[in-house]
């Protein structure tokens, strides 16, 4: 329902512009009280670059995160992560993630993210206090967030913003009348719009996800998806469509496809409900995390790379490369 609202098939978006004009103003407000210098954001003492949304999630934000620390990696660079920690909850906050740091505590995003590159991350919703942990505890040379975008009290060095570039901004109006949490025209002021799937704009990144090797939870074995059978798929990420036209697209029509939500706390007896004899589970790499301590034999997850169109990556790199040397 909501997808058909946000998309403007429903009409029943209509009803909700007098919130959505609410949450404009409150949140222009907001922006604007940072412009004039009526609230002091607060400045890191290392370059900070935003990784962020317009619209409520699921725009492929998280591997561009992953694609940019290592790229920094892969040149030198130490790069620490910074996150709001979504559907985590931790005994302390700021939270400095450790190998013994779980989703429930973290949120799954940062979890994958430590697991994937290795890179010092920390969550907090005072996103300055998880950026001073870092510079305490890890010293990096460049702070990359993990969403953030409308978190001004967090000054910023460079902004990127990704963009769903099939959905786009679906009926363009504000939250809940519509899934814009700034209007399109921030566009115009941002550093980067890298632009996941469909057809890039002028003056955007293209970019899309390219899916690896199935990987089994319990025995890290790797093999082509499609040679899996009998597959459920699952995924509980801000838009499952896109996971299972991936699987279509890899060759792999699965049995039955569940779609939960993003975020979503999962335990072992609710997702053995989803199975049958004799079925293979196939997940996202962010459900991954969440079911690795519970894995049967035969769970599978699928990781997905973002490749990013050239040259315009490697301009991109440069110029956030300037910001450290």
């Amino acid at each position: 329902m909501i997808e058909r609202i946000w998309s403007g098939r429903s009409l029943l978006w209509v009803l909700l512009l007098p919130l959505s004009w609410l949450y404009g103003l409150i949140s222009g407000a907001i922006r604007l009280s940072y412009q004039l210098g009526l609230r002091k954001a607060w400045r890191a003492p290392v370059p900070v670059v935003v990784v962020g949304n317009l619209t409520a999630g699921g725009n492929g934000k998280t591997p561009v995160v992953v694609w940019l620390v290592e790229q920094l990696q892969q040149r030198g660079i130490r790069a620490g992560v910074v996150s709001r920690g979504y559907g985590g909850k931790a005994a302390h906050y700021p939270l400095v993630l450790s190998a013994a740091t779980t989703p429930a505590q973290a949120g799954d995003e940062p979890v994958l993210i430590y697991q994937r590159t290795g890179a010092p991350v920390a969550v907090s919703a005072n996103r300055a206090q998880a950026v001073q942990a870092l510079i305490d505890n890890a010293g990096p040379q460049i702070i990359i967030t993990d969403d953030g975008l409308q978190h001004y009290a967090l000054a910023r060095d460079k902004e990127i913003v990704v963009v769903d570039g099939v959905r786009r901004f679906g009926n363009g109006w504000w939250l809940p009348a519509g899934p814009m949490r700034e209007r399109a025209s921030r566009l115009k002021q941002v550093d980067a719009v890298i632009t996941n799937g469909g057809e890039a704009r002028p003056g955007e990144i293209a970019m899309q996800l390219e899916p690896g090797l199935a990987v089994n939870l319990r025995s890290g074995e790797r093999r082509p998806v499609n040679t899996l059978e009998n597959v459920v798929a699952m995924a509980g990420i801000g838009h499952p469509p896109r996971f299972f036209a991936t699987l279509e697209k890899c060759g792999l029509t699965p049995v039955k496809t569940v779609s939960l939500a993003d975020h979503q706390a999962l335990r072992e007896t609710d997702v053995l409900e989803l199975l049958s004899e004799g079925q293979t589970l196939l997940m996202t790499e962010k459900d991954a995390v969440k079911c690795r301590a519970f894995a049967h034999d035969d769970w599978w997850y699928l990781p997905v790379d973002a490749t990013l169109a050239q040259p315009q990556a490697d301009q991109l790199l440069k110029d956030i490369l300037t910001l450290v040397r």
